[in-house]
Parts: C-alpha cells; structure tokens; sequence
C-alpha cells in the first residue's frame, strides 16, 4: 500500500518558506522602485515653439472654413534625453545586426 501511495498519492508541492521568498521579492521590489523614477518621452514645449505650433495646427485644420475655431490644450515635444538614450541603447542591442528594429518602451533614471 505505501508504493501506490507514494507513486498515485496527492503530494504536498507548496513549501513553507514561500511566504519569506515573496516578502522579500516584495521589499526588494520597492526599494527599487523608490530608487528610480520613469523618464518620460515627451515633454512640455516653451512658450515659443507654442504660439508657432498653435498658428500652424489651426490654420491647416481650419482650411477652408475661417469662421471656425480651435482651442489646443497641450503641446509637448520629444524629450532629447530620452531620444538620445534610447537611440544609444539600441545601437547597442543592435550589435552585429543592422537590420534589426526594437521599441522602447520605459527608461528610468537614478533619483
């Protein structure tokens, strides 16, 4: 009776010391995500580059109508820390293979 037990029995397969692990992967985790911020790929564009982007959105969307009128909320512009970062770290991950494509997705950066 102890064979067939032992090879068709229900076996016991969670071990005790998994809620340590995850308490730890948990910690380790956060003490991460304290230590890094997201660097975000757009941001806002100084007044300048506003009003010319204003005067040139509205005058090609307005085409034929000028009686019509547009309000733009927000304007942001390619952040070049991150262009630059992520043109680097794909070059890099490229290697040997120039025709290789990869999307970014996140950059973070030291607090």
């Amino acid at each position: 009776m102890g064979l067939f037990q032992r090879l068709f029995g229900k076996k016991n397969t969670t071990p005790e010391t998994a809620p340590t692990v995850v308490d730890s992967v948990t910690a380790e985790k956060t003490a991460v995500s304290e230590e890094w911020q997201e660097l975000p790929f757009y941001v806002t564009a100084d007044v300048p580059e506003k009003e010319l982007v204003t005067v040139v959105a509205t005058a090609i969307a307005a085409g034929d109508q000028p009686n019509s009128q547009f309000v733009v909320k927000k304007i942001q512009v390619k952040n070049p820390e991150a262009q630059l970062v992520s043109l680097i770290a794909t070059s890099i991950a490229a290697g040997d293979q120039p025709d290789s494509q990869f999307i970014v997705k996140k950059i973070y950066q030291r607090k």
